[in-house]
């Protein structure tokens, strides 16, 4: 009987996590980093705009626009990755990018990295709005999902360990092995098979011959 191995071989290993687990958060946090770095050069056409200017500035770049980059890099590996370091890398850098968001202004004066201007309010319930949907709140809703995104995919829960094994088969001499759902059992064909009642043996047949031989003959 040919010999059958049965063994649980990870897919993937630990690391591995279902696409899903970081999907929303990553969607969301594409669209939150598209708004951060697109906001300062459609904003004014919209009547939101934190500056008149549509003007490119090196605050600009630095204060908004690469954070909100940084965002969407961060939001696309966590919407696309199934491993789970590299889910942990989008969050962080979602984590990052929100914080640069929020404390980003502050730091600007101080190392010289230029001012991104006024916001364009005539009240201040509107000064209000656009100091949240361009800076602080953003950033803060930026951080609060990447926060939440690193705490779902560093968490590896019974699902994901059903979902990393699987069962299969091995037989000596084959090239790969064979995925199964339960235990196989082998059953060799050229394993010999026991005598019927109707097949005669060998000893039979001898005393037959005998039998049938003529009358007075000796052996």
């Amino acid at each position: 009987m040919n010999h059958v191995e049965t063994r649980d071989h990870p897919k993937g290993g630990r690391l591995h996590m279902p696409r899903s687990r970081g999907a929303a958060s990553g969607l969301l946090l594409i669209v939150l980093g598209a708004w951060g770095a697109l906001a300062p050069f459609v904003g004014p056409q919209l009547g939101f705009a934190y500056n008149d200017s549509r003007d490119w500035t090196a605050a600009r770049g630095l204060l908004e626009v690469l954070p909100g980059v940084v965002t969407v890099i961060g939001g696309g590996l966590l919407l696309m990755s199934r491993n789970r370091v590299t889910a942990m890398l989008g969050g962080w850098l979602a984590v990052l990018a929100g914080a640069w968001f929020v404390i980003g202004r502050a730091v600007a004066g101080p190392f010289g990295l230029g001012d991104v201007g006024a916001p364009v309010a005539a009240t201040d319930t509107q000064r209000l709005w656009l100091e949240l949907s361009y800076f602080h709140g953003l950033g803060a809703l930026v951080v609060f999902l990447g926060a939440v995104a690193l705490g779902r995919v560093s968490v590896r829960t019974a699902r994901d360990i059903e979902y990393a094994r699987r069962t299969v088969v091995e037989q000596p001499g084959a090239d790969a092995p064979v995925p199964t759902g339960a235990h196989a059992v082998a059953i060799d064909d050229e394993s010999p098979t026991e005598p019927t009642p109707n097949t005669p043996t060998r000893r039979n047949r001898r005393w037959g011959v005998l039998r049938r031989s003529p009358a007075g003959s000796t052996n």
